[in-house]
This record gives structure tokens, sequence and C-alpha cells, in this order.
């Protein structure tokens, strides 16, 4: 029953780091007493203020695949929550969202891709004693990419609070 303030952010982004299905999004606010429902998560989705699931294979025989979405679509629905409350429209929260979120996403699922690779390379070479010094240099590229995605959010954030600024000011 937390609020969904930067402390709850970063400490849901850490233990979901690989990723949410939308019944856990949705837990994610029910439990916090934030009505969303999964008719709006769809629509978001479908309006582009949030980027599509990934279909990922589970584990086992025969059982399928289900969504993920990137653990950074709670931060999103958290903002768009503001704006809306902030009297913002849907055209301008989506023109705010589409200013670099695309390319944000498409970097953050890049890097993570990345690092996926990294880490089975890493996991095999372990076994053939892989350089210590390298497992050191992966782990410092992955914090300073998710330094990289955390300044460039905070950039674009700014420069949307700016925009809304403008436009208040114009009228």
């Amino acid at each position: 029953m937390s609020p969904l303030d930067e402390a709850a952010l970063v400490d849901l982004e850490r233990q979901h780091a690989r990723g949410l299905t939308s019944v856990e999004i949705l837990d994610v606010f029910a439990s916090r007493d934030i009505p969303l429902s999964e008719a709006t998560l769809r629509k978001y989705v479908q309006l582009g203020l949030l980027p599509r699931s990934v279909r990922v294979g589970r584990k086992g025989k025969h059982q399928g695949s289900q969504g993920i979405y990137p653990v950074g679509v709670v931060r999103q629905i958290v903002r768009i929550k503001q704006m809306m409350a902030e009297s913002y429209t849907i055209e301008q929260i989506q023109r705010e969202f589409l200013f670099m979120r695309a390319d944000l996403q498409a970097l953050e699922q890049t890097l993570g891709s990345i690092f996926e690779k990294l880490d089975t390379v890493m996991k095999e070479r372990r076994r053939e004693n892989a350089a210590e010094f390298v497992t050191r240099e992966v782990r410092d590229a992955r914090a300073l990419s998710k330094d990289l995605m955390a300044r460039l959010t905070t950039i674009e954030a700014r420069l949307s609070s700016r925009t809304k600024m403008s436009e208040a000011v114009a009228r």
C-alpha cells in the first residue's frame, strides 16, 4: 500500500529487471489502490504511449510464451497519470511521450539484448576460466548503460515539462 514514489519505482525496477507481465503491472497498481484496468493498459499500448510486450517462452515443455513488458512501463504509466491529472489531453501526452520515447525504448531493448548475449558468453567462458577483468568490464558497462538510460529519461522529462510550460504561457 505504498505510493509509487521514486524509491518504490527503483525497488520495483530492481526486483523485475527482466520485465513484467500485464497481470503483474496491474497488481503493482492495484496493491497501491491506484486505478488501472487491463483495458486502459491495452489502450495506452494502442496509442503508442507504452511499448508492446515481447513474447518470451516459458521454461518447460508445452508451456507456451507470455508477454513481457519492460519494467519501465510502470514509470511511464505513473507519468501518464500525472500528466492526465495536470489536464494534458491524450494528444498532448502522445506528443510528449513520442518525443524521444520510441528511441529510448529501442536503445533500452538493444542494450538489454547485448547484455543478455554477454551474459550467455560469460557463462560459457566461466567453465573455461574466463578472466575476471572481463566480468568486471561487463558489470561496469551494465552500470553505465543504466546510468545513460536514467540520464536520457531525465533529460526527456525535463524537455517535456518545458514544452508543457511553454504551451501554458502561449495560452
